[in-house]
């Protein structure tokens, strides 16, 4: 791969950070276990809660991106509101962390890990 390939690969442009917000009924029993085998397929699709209904996972680009959207769509509750947002790492690296009145400090992450 040309050193070019390799740069445009890493730019925190072409990566993406995908949030999946939803909004779900949870009144009937069916639909409490609906919520819960779709936060349960977020999961297990690599995702990470950031709160009881926001979830957020590190793609390698568009692509992955749009094969992500698919299988989401193609996991929908029949209910409720489920929004998905796709942003570069770049925009991502401008979120700022709460808790109570305190700032916290952004995790460190990694965008290469090696195996």
């Amino acid at each position: 791969m040309m050193l070019r390939e390799q740069e445009h690969w890493l730019s925190g442009y072409s990566i993406l950070w995908m949030l999946v917000m939803f909004d779900l009924p949870v009144v009937e029993k069916s639909d409490r276990k609906a919520a819960t085998a779709f936060r349960n397929f977020l999961l297990d699709q690599g995702f990470t809660m950031a709160q009881f209904s926001v979830y957020y996972r590190m793609l390698s680009g568009k692509d992955t991106a749009q094969t992500m959207e698919k299988k989401i769509q193609a996991n929908l509750p029949e209910y409720g509101s489920v929004h998905i947002v796709a942003i570069t790492d770049k925009q991502y690296e401008n979120i700022r962390f709460f808790k109570g009145k305190q700032r916290e400090e952004a995790e460190k992450r990694d965008q290469l890990q090696l195996f």
